[in-house]
Order: structure tokens, then sequence, then C-alpha cells
């Protein structure tokens, strides 16, 4: 007897992104003079991308 495979259910809702956009702009203000904020505005950019 086979079955078909479930269906992955999504781990993150649309709430869940907005609220990580959310945080990781502020950790960007946070970090400006950081080398690293520039990976953090892009995953900000990503996230809106998603959410939209």
């Amino acid at each position: 007897m086979q079955t078909e495979p479930q269906r992955s259910r999504a781990v993150f809702s649309t709430e869940d992104f907005a609220l990580m956009k959310e945080a990781i702009a502020e950790h960007v203000k946070r970090v400006a003079d950081d080398p690293r904020s520039v990976k953090f505005a892009h995953l900000y950019h990503r996230l809106g991308r998603i959410a939209s």
C-alpha cells in the first residue's frame, strides 16, 4: 500500500515575516558601523519581498 507524502506546512506566517523585518530594521540601525550591517540590510529587503 503506497500513500502520498504529506504536504509540508509553512513554518512562518505572513505576520511572522513582518515582525522579523521590523526586528531586523532595528538591528540594522544599531550595527550601522559594522561591516555585517550590509548583510542584515539585504536580509531585510528579502523578507520584504516574501511578506508582500
